[in-house]
């Protein structure tokens, strides 16, 4: 018998269960499609005109690796009343995925734990599988709060990052500043790295967005333009932090992804001159018609920010309440693809008026026909 080729690293993980309904999407002739976590509006034209313009210019080589100094300069810029210090430095990343995988890479040995919260955006224990760490979930149901007593509890003399998203993916909720502020001095108490996914930071709707830098300037934080200039397929993101902590993850990236896209890389500078508040705004709108939609139905805590909303099932599990949905055409994502629990699902109200009052439908009738 032929020994296998794979690496031990690959079996640690399974295909992303997000990823299995998009490739059912394809199968449906006419599905109501409330799984995909990705702006349903298009890059805007100065973007998009930038991008053309850099290609048609012939700005298509390898950049240097940190990325171009223009786009660093204005990212600086922009970062400056709120990155404290001197001791910091800042790389363009292949994404904000691109950006986790070389942080972990750079930070992470065989054996360290990575504390984080669940639900979980898919990702986190695949990376940092990749990264030969220790997953370390702390729980936040029902109301997905950051319990400190519940983190003190989960570290040990392992413990070398935490992983904050906020606003958060699968839950759309926002951290409060008593939590963020918490998490952070707990960090910097214990010489524990944080690490800050704010992809979703413009995307908040109650409440004014806090960062943990805030409250502790050896934060590293994750950014990056895909969600709040609808550019996920351009794969441009960037990272902060402290300087022994980027470097590290520019030798990586020398060696891996080499640069980010240069057109991706023009294209982001002229993003920074894009507001994207009438996005955000619409996003507020969505939300609010999808809570007003099924709360009589669903257990659900209200999200403060992000697009998505992690209902509780009402019959069944998870699991068996997606495949009840699919079979109406609707297309959720069950919650064990986010947490240990089998008990939710996630809605992304990413999508159209029309779309999203099919899903309230469906969901509603999904709900009574339990009940029944």
């Amino acid at each position: 018998m032929a020994r296998s080729w794979l690496s031990q690293r690959v079996n640690a993980f399974e295909t992303s269960g997000i990823r299995r309904v998009f490739e059912l999407a394809r199968s449906l002739k006419n599905p109501v499609n409330l799984s995909i976590g990705q702006p349903d509006f298009d890059v805007p034209e100065p973007v998009r005109r930038a991008a053309v313009e850099s290609i048609e210019s012939g700005q298509n080589s390898y950049t240097v690796t940190q990325g171009i100094p223009e786009l660093r300069d204005r990212l600086r810029e922009t970062l400056a009343p709120e990155v404290p210090g001197e001791d910091r430095e800042l790389l363009v990343t292949s994404g904000t995925s691109g950006g986790l995988v070389l942080a972990l890479m750079a930070t992470i040995d065989p054996g360290d734990e990575v504390l984080f919260f669940d639900p979980y955006f898919v990702m986190y224990p695949a990376l940092f599988a990749m990264a030969g760490g220790t997953s370390v979930k702390v729980e936040t149901y029902p109301e997905f709060r950051l319990d400190l007593d519940k983190v003190r509890a989960a570290l040990t003399p392992r413990t070398k990052v935490i992983l904050l998203n906020s606003p958060s993916n699968p839950t759309g909720i926002l951290a409060t500043q008593e939590e963020v502020q918490g998490l952070a001095e707990l960090a910097q108490e214990r010489d524990l790295l944080l690490i800050s996914d704010e992809i979703y930071r413009p995307f908040t709707y109650d409440e004014e967005f806090i960062s943990p830098l805030a409250y502790n300037p050896r934060t590293l934080v994750i950014d990056g333009f895909s969600k709040s200039h609808a550019m996920t397929g351009w794969r441009l993101g960037f990272a902060h932090g402290p300087r022994e902590v980027i470097e590290s993850m520019q030798k990586l990236q020398q060696y891996t992804f080499v640069c980010a896209p240069q057109p991706a890389q023009w294209a982001g500078l002229a993003a920074l001159d894009v507001d994207p508040a009438p996005y955000v705004a619409e996003y507020r709108r969505k939300r609010d018609l999808i809570i007003s939609g099924l709360q009589e139905d669903y257990e659900l805590a209200v999200p403060g920010g992000a697009f998505y909303l992690f209902p509780r099932v009402p019959w069944g599990t998870g699991e068996s309440f997606v495949k009840a949905a699919i079979e109406k055409e609707l297309l959720v994502i069950p919650g064990q693809v986010f947490s240990d629990r089998d008990t939710h699902f996630r809605i992304s109200y990413a999508a159209c008026d029309e779309t999203l009052k099919r899903g309230i439908d469906i969901l509603r009738a999904l709900a009574r026909q339990g009940a029944a």
